[in-house]
């Protein structure tokens, strides 16, 4: 019984190749199913940054620039502890993922949980996607909070 045991997974193991390798090589192949996968030089361009033409300036300052000029108080005070903004100059409207990240601790369940939320109701304002999260860390890198953008 032993030995039809091991036949049968030979077996098995013969047509999953032949099931695999039977599409063979075909060069001649003009379907774009690769295509999907190629993206130009410069993705989401199309797609607006409300930010402004700061892009020489890092993220973070760019960030703070436009919270300082159309942010509420209790946002340009709490954007003063972000230290780091990832994310912002790479976007393609599918799985736009920016990180903000701060001096604040205690994460989200901590004190400045309410300022984790202004940075992000800053950040999606100053910033669009159509499938966008931001997410605001504090500086051991637990979560604030998030939200889309």
């Amino acid at each position: 019984m032993a030995g039809l045991g091991c036949a049968g997974i030979l077996a098995l193991l013969v047509i999953a190749a032949v099931a695999t390798g039977g599409g063979g090589d075909d060069s001649s192949d003009t379907s774009a199913k690769d295509k999907a996968v190629a993206a130009d030089d410069k993705p989401g361009q199309d797609s607006p940054k409300k930010a402004g033409p700061n892009d020489d300036k890092p993220q973070a300052e760019q960030f703070r620039s436009c919270v300082a000029k159309n942010g509420t108080d209790t946002e340009q005070a709490a954007v003063e502890h972000v230290t780091k903004v990832t994310g912002t100059d790479k976007r393609n409207d599918i799985l736009d993922a920016a990180e903000v990240f701060t001096d604040f601790s205690g994460g989200l369940m901590g004190p400045h949980q309410g300022e984790g939320k202004l940075i992000a109701s800053a950040f999606t304002s100053c910033y669009e996607s159509k499938n966008g999260l931001v997410t605001v860390y504090d500086k051991d890198g637990e979560l604030l909070a998030n939200a889309n953008y």
